[in-house]
């Protein structure tokens, strides 16, 4: 058991977030997407598990997040669910099931509440979305807000480059941060935005703010769990610290069974009836 759960086992809430964020006290967010790798990432004292849209690449194998459908998000939830105890679960609402349409965002989010049992959602998005997010948050279901490079855009941006450089991008960026605050919001994710913004920002509002390419001036952190175990190589932008090299572990003990069963040395007479 991590140090972190034992030392305060409670279930991580939205309102366990605040408290952190107003004890200085960092949050530790990471994608997952099944019931075994989510086990595992709870037991070690994760904070804040997201159920991503990043599904679409990293689980189904698309250049974008835009393929991934709804029902698909719902059985990722459903099985990251059954495997967490202590962190909070959030998950994201995939592209076009809450943009343009506040009445069809709030039965997207209801659906993912009801049949996943998921305690939050996320979207993407500030003024443009604005309605969607009131509406959901009506019902009382906790929204995270995600600013800056917004993956479902990348069609409208058509780069993946740093986000709000520029000083009229930026002051919209701080703009609609208050106003996913000021609806209700619980959280905001800045992804791959300059670090001074995203410390200026995590210091005007009093809700957490989770950064992702965003420096360290933020409430917390999230990455992508096959990012950061070195399950995916091909992905290796300057934010990205790798904590493991799961490629070549596995590649290395599936050579080493493929040879094995090849040579007859498995099983042997201990590993059969």
């Amino acid at each position: 058991m991590s140090t972190y759960t034992a030392s305060d086992p409670r279930k991580v809430t939205t309102r366990r977030l605040a408290e952190m964020k107003a004890k200085g006290e960092k949050i530790a967010m990471l994608t997952a997407y099944d019931y075994s790798m989510a086990t595992l990432i709870d037991q070690a004292g994760m904070d804040v598990i997201l159920v991503g849209d990043s599904a679409s690449n990293v689980m189904a194998g698309n250049t974008t997040t835009l393929p991934i459908t709804l029902d698909q998000m719902i059985y990722h939830a459903k099985s990251v669910m059954k495997g967490v105890k202590r962190a909070l679960v959030v998950c994201d609402l995939p592209f076009g099931t809450y943009q343009g349409n506040s009445l069809e965002a709030l039965a997207s989010a209801i659906r993912i509440m009801k049949e996943s049992h998921a305690e939050a959602v996320k979207l993407e998005g500030g003024e443009e979305v604005i309605e969607s997010v009131r509406r959901i948050l009506s019902a009382g279901i906790p929204v995270m807000g995600h600013l800056g490079l917004t993956p479902q855009s990348i069609n409208k941006f058509g780069t993946y480059n740093v986000r709000a450089r520029e000083e009229a991008e930026a002051e919209k960026l701080i703009a609609d941060a208050r106003m996913l605050q000021d609806a209700g919001c619980f959280a905001l994710v800045l992804e791959k935005i300059p670090a001074q913004l995203a410390t200026r920002v995590s210091a005007e509002l009093d809700i957490p703010t989770i950064g992702i390419g965003a420096g360290g001036g933020c409430d917390g952190q999230v990455l992508v769990m096959h990012d950061m175990l070195g399950i995916n190589q091909g992905f290796s932008p300057r934010f990205l610290r790798r904590y493991a090299d799961l490629a070549t572990t596995i590649t290395d003990a599936v050579g080493s069974y493929i040879t094995d069963v090849k040579s007859t040395s498995f099983p042997n007479e201990k590993e059969q009836y």
